[in-house]
């Protein structure tokens, strides 16, 4: 179904890049939401998609690390569990100013509400004088990487935003997320336009992260496959990031290509493409290696994101695409990270994207 509150902060987004007319229609169109859902409101706190992961239990006091970990994610191995995932994770109303949004929440209210994959697009701005002036001070930012989609200095509100989003502060919250949720698991996916040096130099201010990272290599994974979602949790090896670039390894920044299989990532415009074939030609969907499995990441999403098209594809369709196609395609296993837009939005099914990754999660 169509989460009303994030359709009315899509809405209030909206208004604050329309004027006249359109300002007006979309007022009419806050109060008719208001009215509908008035006697359904419900105290602010986490969205029922929370559940999207293995659910939280209670653990006895006293219960050690590692028990509370198996007792919350049991023995499955990170290649057996699912993760909800947001697609252009940064670009949404509450983070900046953006025109056009894959996403209504800030990173953090999407961690809040059960998200635990985000991607992100990666750039280097080099500082503008000219941006700092045109702008009367309100573009006067350092050079530095920024999450932009696009050039940094093309278009603001399309390609950019204001105000800049540092891809530092971006994984600062990520780890202060997982500081305060010790049984969480994150992976970040990067679409990377930076050198491994300015990455490295970004990473490096980012509070808490070293002792956060997974690294595959120190754990044998090529050798024994990957461990337990408990053993990374007890270990405190939270936080996974992948790159579509490969010579960051060595920052404990795996290339998705060595690491993963993936579909190519769009419906088409109308949204009916929904053939599950893999995004690089020499990497299919089924590929088998001796003792050691590749996460799957399913991209579930149009070229253009909007809230109406979102509803369309995340109930049922996404639902049926994982049974039908991508099962049949990886050869009968199911996505690792299922990545959507909007993720709070689907039909009127009653399915919806944390219902879909909380059912693969509770399978066998």
């Amino acid at each position: 179904m169509i989460d009303m509150g994030m359709l009315r902060t899509w809405v209030r987004g909206r208004l604050r890049r329309r004027t006249g007319r359109h300002a007006f229609v979309g007022l009419l169109l806050l109060a008719l939401l208001g009215t509908a859902t008035a006697a359904a409101a419900s105290p602010p706190g986490p969205h029922p998609s929370a559940s999207a992961a293995p659910s939280a239990v209670t653990v006895p006091a006293g219960t050690s690390a590692a028990g509370a970990a198996a007792a919350r994610w049991g023995d499955r191995r990170l290649d057996e569990t699912a993760f909800l995932t947001t697609h252009n994770a940064f670009t949404n109303y509450e983070d900046s100013r953006w025109s056009s949004v894959n996403q209504a929440e800030s990173v953090r209210a999407q961690l809040d509400n059960g998200v635990r994959g985000l991607s992100l697009d990666t750039h280097w701005y080099e500082r503008s004088t000219w941006l700092c002036v045109i702008s009367f001070g309100s573009d006067c930012y350092p050079s530095d990487v920024y999450l932009c989609h696009g050039d940094c200095k093309t278009f603001a509100g399309a390609t950019y935003a204001l105000p800049r989003q540092s891809f530092h502060g971006t994984m600062q919250t990520v780890v202060d997320f997982l500081a305060a949720h010790p049984q969480e698991v994150v992976t970040v996916f990067l679409e990377d336009y930076v050198s491994a040096e300015q990455l490295q130099q970004s990473l490096g201010r980012v509070r808490g992260l070293p002792n956060m990272v997974f690294r595959p290599d120190e754990w044998g994974v090529r050798q024994h496959g990957w461990p337990k979602v408990a053993d990374l949790v007890t270990a405190g090896k939270r936080l996974l990031i992948f790159s579509d670039r490969s010579d960051r390894e060595h920052l404990g920044v795996m290339y998705d290509k060595s690491w993963t299989v993936s579909n190519y990532w769009s419906l088409g415009d109308l949204g009916n493409d929904l053939a599950c074939v893999s995004r690089w030609s020499d990497v299919p969907l089924d590929r088998q290696e001796p003792g050691f499995r590749r996460l799957f990441t399913m991209s579930h999403h149009r070229n253009v994101p909007t809230v109406m098209t979102a509803a369309l594809d995340n109930g049922t369709k996404l639902r049926n695409r994982i049974a039908g196609q991508c099962r049949t395609a990886t050869g009968g296993r199911d996505p690792n990270f299922v990545s959507v837009d909007f993720h709070r939005l689907s039909d009127g099914s009653g399915h919806t994207p944390a219902s879909i990754v909380a059912e693969l999660n509770a399978g066998p």
